[in-house]
Formats: structure tokens, sequence, C-alpha cells
């Protein structure tokens, strides 16, 4: 596997050939960013990707948390309760958390390139949510479209956690490509 071209801040990408002529034809170098976290849904993601868009660049973006922003750590720290940490070990939490982030865009760029994209891999760590990191990423990346599956949550467990793809789609301010967890299978027609 090759190893993705790592940003843990995303970085804009210089579009040499970034210019629209006004006359009504777009000479604009696509650009593509898939949202990918290695699971099933992110391997559909990509798949549909490759089957029905063209772009010159596409980027498999993997979001990632260091470890002092687990949801644990926070919560004790909120609640006053701020116990002695040892940085070092905390920094070898986070740097196996990127190297799994790592291991992931890898697998999700192989992919990639496997379903006819040229592909390069990003990494972006994770502020405070997962969808404000990817739209952030999209604007740094200053991409044309956001490519991402959803977890297929329905009911009431889709009541109580908000969806990543959802949040990106009410908050991106560029078009975005949504992949639903059961689109292969066919809908029951009634009539």
């Amino acid at each position: 596997m090759a190893a993705p071209d790592v940003a843990v801040r995303a970085t804009t990408v210089p579009r040499t050939s970034a210019t629209r002529s006004g006359d009504g034809q777009n000479n604009l170098q696509n650009v593509l960013m898939i949202a990918y976290d290695g699971s099933p849904n992110a391997d559909r993601a990509i798949r549909y990707a490759g089957q029905f868009l063209r772009a010159e660049t596409a980027f498999v973006v993997t979001a990632w948390q260091p470890g002092g922003m687990s949801p644990t750590r926070l919560s004790t720290l909120s609640g006053g309760m701020q116990p002695f940490i040892d940085t070092r070990l905390e920094a070898g939490v986070d740097h196996a958390l990127e190297s799994e982030a790592e291991t992931i865009n890898c697998k999700g760029v192989d992919l990639a390139k496997s379903v006819g994209l040229s592909a390069r891999g990003s990494l972006v760590e994770v502020e405070s949510t997962v969808w404000g990191a990817l739209v952030a990423a999209a604007d740094a990346l200053d991409v044309d479209l956001l490519v991402t599956g959803t977890r297929g949550a329905s009911g009431l467990r889709a009541l109580l956690h908000s969806s990543v793809a959802e949040r990106v789609l009410k908050h991106c301010h560029r078009p975005v490509f949504i992949v639903p967890a059961q689109c292969e299978k066919q809908p029951p027609v009634t009539l």
C-alpha cells in the first residue's frame, strides 16, 4: 500500500488549470472529495463515485480524532475532574490513532484507484465534530463535490444519533453526493 499524502490540517491544492472562460465552457479541473472511514458503506460510496463520476483528482479523506479529544476524556474534564495524565502516554495513543487512520486511508485510496479514480489520500484531524472536519477539509481542498456514504440507521437509533452525512449535507456549501446504505437493494414496489 502506498502511503497517503497526510495532512493533519487539510491544505489548499493549487488548481493550475482552474479557469472559467465565461463563454459557457467549463475548463475547470474537477476535484472530488470522498469521506472514508473504512466501513462497507464508505467502500460503497467509493464504488459509486468511480462508476458515476469523472474527475481529474479524487481526495480520499479520513477524519481521525486524537485520544485527548475522546468523549470519555472530555467528560472528565468538563466535570471538573482533571486527573494527572502522562502526556507521553497520550502522545503515544494519538500516534497510534493517527497511524490507524493512515492505514484506513490507504485502503480507501487503493479502492478508489481500483475503480478508476485518480486518487490521493489525506487525513484531517477532528477538533470538534467529524462532520465539521469533513466540511472544513472540503473547503481547504477546494473540492467541487463531496461524496459520502451513510450508516443506514433508522427508527429510534436514527433519532438518537444524528448522521454525519446529514450534517455534512446541511452545513457544506458545496454539492454533496450521498450514497445510502441500502441503495443496492431494490425497494419493494407497491401499486
